[in-house]
């Protein structure tokens, strides 16, 4: 007999068609397939809190579809209108909407803002739950940093990410554990900086199976325009 439901706050920029808290939490309310088969995790939406809701916003109707509740602030959806931390996990998803971009181009997304909310709640409840975060922390390393400082302060896993190493491969392609690889490249489309943590995504994901297992990344350097062709043709990067 399987157990009761896990309950799943979900805290969002905007939730509309093709948006990332679409893809997400439909999986969750709907299913997905699985090795051949429908599968629908054991875990129930109970609150939802968006941000912004643009022409086109969901968050109403799936509401209304799927028996939970759109609260107007981050503390009522994880206390679910209640005095309490009343849910078993959080999903943030800080991706799309309306946000002014930084020196370096980069969209100011509120994930650390929703995190550290999300905090308050825990500290103020006495209990905090698992947190998943769509894509990077924070535009801000050093707002990453105290959020992974938050987590292990208070004792909560908090996982960030995205859905590229594990989906489909066409053609497929798994290179097997304790491969020698020597360099690797990859290509990406699309603008900084989303699209940059794919690409990294995507090819830490490969070659985090050479020898030497889960090493991490040193650095990352970022050049474009001409930077690109003339440290190619000074072999810089060869």
């Amino acid at each position: 007999m399987s157990s009761a439901p896990k309950k799943l706050a979900v805290v969002t920029t905007i939730y509309r068609y093709l948006s990332h808290a679409q893809h997400f939490v439909d999986r969750f309310l709907v299913g997905y397939p699985h090795k051949g088969r429908w599968h629908r995790p054991n875990m129930e939406v109970v609150s939802l809190c968006v941000d912004q809701k643009p022409e086109g916003d969901q968050s109403v109707d799936r509401a209304r579809e799927f028996g939970f509740a759109v609260y107007p602030t981050i503390s009522e959806a994880l206390r679910c209108g209640g005095d309490s931390l009343a849910v078993d996990a959080i999903l943030i998803i800080g991706e799309h909407g309306e946000y002014p971009d930084n020196e370096k181009g980069q969209k100011l997304y509120p994930r650390y803002e929703m995190f550290k909310e999300c905090v308050a709640v825990f500290e103020q409840d006495g209990r905090s739950v698992p947190i998943y975060n769509d894509k990077n922390l924070s535009y801000s390393f050093d707002k990453g940093k105290e959020m992974v400082a938050d987590s292990k302060r208070l004792d909560f896993p908090v996982l960030a990410g995205s859905s590229l190493p594990v989906t489909w491969r066409l053609p497929d392609l798994e290179l097997p554990y304790d491969c020698e690889i020597e360099e690797a490249l990859m290509v990406g489309v699309g603008g900084s900086d989303a699209m940059d943590y794919h690409a990294l995504e995507a090819m830490q994901c490969m070659i985090e199976r050479r020898r030497g297992g889960e090493t991490g990344v040193k650095s990352v350097e970022l050049i474009e325009g001409d930077a690109v062709w003339e440290a190619g043709e000074a072999g810089r990067y060869s």
